[in-house]
């Protein structure tokens, strides 16, 4: 059954000028011309062996380019480049060593931050010890834990992320010129559930026994507040005050050094990326936007709860 170009088109899902490169192909070397044929990359195959490699993948998993006198503290294609010279031989342009490393599984990636004085041993015993431990009496009180954390947001705090506009027409944002500034004291819980208050003054342990109090209350039951080691977290007064509540607020203390193990944090982070601080007009404009985000992030607790998904934090799953 003869067809016309269109219909061959029509019933491949191709297009016409495709149809007649296959026909001439066809009358020129019949059914073997319309294989499809995979051509060999030109130029030499890798100069790099796999023991090589392994040898290569091991040392940048050992040691650091500074370690190596080659570089600064991570690693980078000019940094690769120069341990593949004196490991192999290969000399090999930093562009040829982006595609290298693509080629075995790397990518380029945002580094993450880690204080020096963070004690690999306490975290350990954080992650495999302390916090199961937590979990675990939780449940058996049928008690919540949430996690605790402060911040503060300040009007001199640039507008964060990057804008279009023309080259060499840098944009332009009014703000206000006096520094303003307001506190946040919030918790979490895994289910999705956020309290918090606002303030304009000082974070002290009087702020901090009213937060839990409101906690406390709020929660119905017994809480578990999870929180890193500030100073007014370990003052005497709040001590005290744990001592007198101990039926209905029971304080954990992270490992020093340590945010990133805290979930809390994620919701600062989205609090200071959608409160645009600079362009509050006053203390109380900058305090009421805030307030208005987070009863909004009450309202999801979907988002919430996606704050413990984060690959840090995923630990506090239970």
């Amino acid at each position: 059954m003869l067809r016309t170009y269109r219909q061959a088109a029509e019933m491949f899902g191709v297009s016409e000028r495709s149809v007649g490169s296959w026909w001439r192909a066809y009358r020129g070397g019949g059914r073997e011309a319309l294989a499809v044929r995979r051509r060999r990359r030109p130029g030499p195959q890798e100069l790099i062996s796999d023991e090589e490699r392994g040898t290569l993948f091991q040392a940048m998993a050992d040691y650091t380019p500074e370690e190596l006198l080659i570089g600064g503290p991570l690693w980078t294609r000019a940094a690769v480049r120069e341990l593949i010279r004196m490991v192999c031989g290969v000399v090999m342009t930093e562009r040829g060593v982006g595609t290298w490393l693509r080629r075995h599984g790397f990518s380029p990636q945002r580094p993450a931050r880690r204080a020096c004085q963070q004690c690999d041993e306490k975290v350990r015993a954080w992650l495999e010890q302390d916090y199961p431990a937590i979990a675990a009496r939780a449940k058996t009180e049928k008690a919540v834990v949430a996690w605790a954390d402060q911040c503060g947001l300040r009007s001199n705090t640039a507008l964060p992320g990057r804008f279009w506009a023309p080259k060499g027409r840098t944009p332009v944002v009014r703000v206000n010129g006096k520094r303003l500034r307001v506190n946040v004291m919030s918790a979490i819980a895994s289910r999705g559930a956020l309290w918090f208050t606002v303030f304009t003054g000082r974070f002290t342990a009087k702020v901090f026994t009213g937060f839990l109090d409101r906690l406390a209350r709020h929660a119905g039951r017994k809480v578990h507040v999870i929180a890193d080691r500030h100073p007014v977290h370990r003052s005497k007064a709040v001590r005290t005050w744990l001592d007198n509540n101990a039926d209905r607020v029971e304080l954990h203390l992270m490992p020093g050094y340590s945010p990133e193990l805290n979930p809390d944090e994620l919701l600062n982070a989205d609090l200071k990326r959608h409160v645009h601080a600079s362009r509050a007009r006053s203390a109380d404009d900058l305090a009421h936007e805030t307030r208005r985000f987070l009863r909004r992030r009450q309202r999801q607790p979907h988002i919430v709860r996606g704050y413990f998904h984060a690959r840090h934090v995923r630990y506090t799953i239970t």
